[in-house]
């Protein structure tokens, strides 16, 4: 991931809400929920906003705390975007998801899509962090930047 400027609002928020946390699921569970709230109010025009976690020790993902439409609860790494993007460890902003090879369609209204991969202090892929929309090439290289330093400070406060 790049390196980004972990200032502003949002991002303030964000470390806020993950503060001092414990160590136990339920925990990390309740944070995931309060930045995916915190995140669908903040990107106008999406319908969905959430969490993919990582299997231990599996090339596969289930579904996290989100808001928005139903979705789907199983992702191997080898199928669609969420897959490219834990295969790979780099993010995915994907313009139009329909044009995309192996999209898995959970939402027939989705379009773009941009994903970023959740990491440990070893680099270990632990979750993803996903954002879907209906209109077409929504998101910014601003917003990939935004959420490379929420994955961050996630990664560091509830997998580290």
């Amino acid at each position: 991931m790049s390196a980004v400027c972990l200032e502003g609002p949002l991002l303030d928020q964000v470390e806020t809400l993950v503060g001092p946390w414990e160590l136990s699921i339920e925990r990390r569970y309740c944070h995931l929920a309060n930045v995916s709230a915190l995140l669908w109010n903040h990107f106008e025009h999406s319908n969905w906003v959430g969490f993919y976690v990582r299997q231990p020790g599996e090339d596969r993902l289930i579904l996290g705390p989100f808001q928005g439409k139903v979705a789907c609860t199983d992702i191997a790494f080898s199928r669609g975007v969420c897959g490219k993007a834990a295969r790979t460890k780099e993010s995915q902003r994907i313009a139009d998801v329909h044009l995309f090879p192996g999209h898995i369609t959970c939402d027939d209204e989705s379009r773009s899509e941009l994903v970023v991969p959740i990491v440990d202090k070893e680099n270990t892929l632990v979750a993803l962090l996903d954002v879907d929309s209906p209109l077409r090439d929504r998101f910014t290289e601003e917003d990939q930047k935004l959420l490379e330093a929420v994955a961050l400070v996630l990664g560091e406060r509830l997998w580290s």
